[in-house]
């Protein structure tokens, strides 16, 4: 599915983080937003998600206006991990999990065997099957963070929205956060997601959109987006990019 934002603005209160904001992210393509603290990257996520309403602009999913949709028709095309979400007390990973069917859920038919599939398939990619009875509120920030992934994928929508899903992970647990969103898009979802390791995003990404100031810098390839002029345009850092010698992306060294 592909998502566009037109002449989009959004903020907080009296504060506008973005005015005039255009961006496409291509269909069944694994794209990363980039950019320093405080750039909009987060807003940029909401405002596509219909969690922030838009002051202004359009958001397109397959180029329906999405605030023409319904509610429920929204949550079954687009699976959505916001940052830091809340953690129900005494809910039990599975049931939490579970709570990504609801789009799918009428009032005669509450629960049905693709539930349980999608629930028991999405605990599996997620790595937390072993988990499946213990509350949520007892586990480790990783261990949490996988089981939102799960009930971001129980859905089985056609897109996916992450803001930071590798924060609280260790090393080893992102790499597999990152290998797992890969097999998404392998599968035919649009995957977009928020990242802070630049090199992480390069390696992984099909289509990179860097920001800075409320602005999009650039967007594209990783080859052609990465650069030591954008690096130290974006982040105000002096490095080098070279070939990664394991994947061929690029490789962002600083000096």
């Amino acid at each position: 599915m592909k998502l566009t934002a037109q002449d989009l603005a959004a903020g907080y209160q009296d504060r506008a983080v973005f005015t005039g904001l255009d961006v496409e992210l291509p269909d069944g393509a694994f794209t990363v937003i980039v950019g320093p603290n405080a750039c909009g990257k987060s807003t940029l996520l909401r405002a596509l998600a219909r969690l922030l309403p838009a002051r202004s602009g359009t958001v397109l999913l397959d180029g329906t206006d999405l605030t023409t949709l319904p509610t429920r028709e929204v949550a079954r095309r687009l699976g959505v991990l916001p940052q830091s979400p809340l953690v129900p007390e005494g809910v039990t990973v599975e049931d939490l999990v579970g709570r990504g069917r609801q789009p799918h859920q009428r009032w005669w038919q509450q629960w049905s065997a693709e539930d349980t599939a999608a629930v028991r398939e999405a605990m599996g990619q997620a790595g937390v099957a072993e988990l499946a009875d213990r509350p949520v509120d007892q586990l480790s920030g990783g261990q949490r963070q996988r089981v939102w992934i799960a009930m971001a994928l129980a859905q089985r929508t056609g897109t996916l929205l992450l803001d930071e899903p590798t924060t609280f992970l260790d090393l080893a647990h992102q790499v597999e956060v990152l290998n797992l969103l890969s097999r998404m898009r392998d599968g035919g979802r649009t995957v977009v997601a928020v990242l802070h390791d630049l090199n992480q995003a390069a390696r992984y990404a099909d289509h990179l959109v860097a920001m800075r100031d409320g602005t999009v810098v650039a967007a594209g390839p990783p080859r052609e987006v990465v650069t030591a002029d954008l690096v130290r345009d974006v982040f105000g850092l002096d490095c080098v990019v070279v070939p990664c010698p394991v994947s061929d992306a690029p490789l962002v060294l600083h000096t």
